[in-house]
């Protein structure tokens, strides 16, 4: 599998919604369904890393289509909304650095 930068998977999201997708559904329904894939992701996590167990004849759930799903749909979100994530996650990461450059080495809560 080849790696794919950021504004590729932007592009190639927007060419799948034009082509297959028909249209993208409107920016309040696919805020609910990231939310509801989210949940999903919380659900599996919730089951294989948490206390909570599977109910009897549940299915598992894979987590990384999941995960998955939710990238798909924040990438909706960000075309419909004009926002590069490739660029916006640059800035993001510069401002975590900035904000954060001594804060979690100084926590003496992640010491041990």
């Amino acid at each position: 599998m080849n790696d794919i930068s950021i504004r590729d998977c932007q592009q190639q999201v927007d060419d799948w919604i034009k082509t297959v997708g028909v249209r993208y559904f409107s920016e309040l329904t696919n805020m609910a369904i990231l939310v509801e894939e989210v949940g999903e992701v919380a659900r599996i996590m919730a089951r294989q890393y948490g206390e909570q167990s599977l109910r009897k004849g549940a299915l598992e759930g894979n987590l990384a289509d999941e995960m998955a799903d939710v990238l798909f749909v924040l990438i909706c979100l960000a075309n419909q909304t004009g926002v590069d994530l490739s660029e916006a996650f640059h800035k993001n990461m510069a401002k975590k650095t900035r904000r954060d450059a001594d804060r979690h080495r100084d926590n003496p809560k992640l010491s041990k």
